[in-house]
């Protein structure tokens, strides 16, 4: 899925920030409204996928989340955040990733998230009719929360 750039681009940052933290641990936040689910397209690494990012020094894992989904998307989580699972992000550019999992059900709408050097797209989707391009970790948690899927150990891309 990531072009050869992409996957060039991504593994310089890691090895960077691995070299900093010798692990990177990040978050992604499922928003749920109903049958529905947000979802953001980056500009840098291709597919539709939940909001999320980097825990940063200083910060609790649900405090980078809700900081992530109020960036990414404009919406500010108002209530308890189910963490849901605790995923290896075993990639082509990183095998040292793990990736904290929530799902928020409280939020409210802050602002309208403009396309920016970071995000080119963002949107609520119901669950039977998701945009062309959702990434397949997107897809597996999506399963895992509305279906009742076994959960996996592995992020997946």
């Amino acid at each position: 899925m990531m072009n050869r750039f992409q996957q060039v681009r991504a593994k310089v940052f890691l090895t960077v920030v691995g070299l900093l933290r010798r692990m990177t641990i990040g978050t992604r936040v499922m928003l749920v409204d109903g049958d529905k689910v947000f979802l953001i397209r980056h500009t840098y690494v291709p597919g539709w996928q939940f909001p999320g990012g980097g825990i940063e020094p200083g910060e609790t894992a649900e405090v980078s989340a809700a900081r992530e989904v109020l960036e990414e998307t404009g919406y500010r989580v108002t209530g308890p955040m189910e963490l849901f699972g605790i995923y290896h992000n075993s990639s082509p550019v990183t095998n040292r990733d793990h990736v904290l999992f929530y799902v928020a059900r409280a939020h409210e709408f802050v602002f309208e998230r403009k396309k920016d050097h970071e995000i080119s797209e963002t949107g609520w989707f119901q669950i039977s009719k998701l945009p062309e391009g959702v990434t397949p970790a997107t897809s597996q948690r999506i399963d895992e929360v509305f279906d009742n899927a076994p959960r996996r150990d592995i992020w997946g891309y």
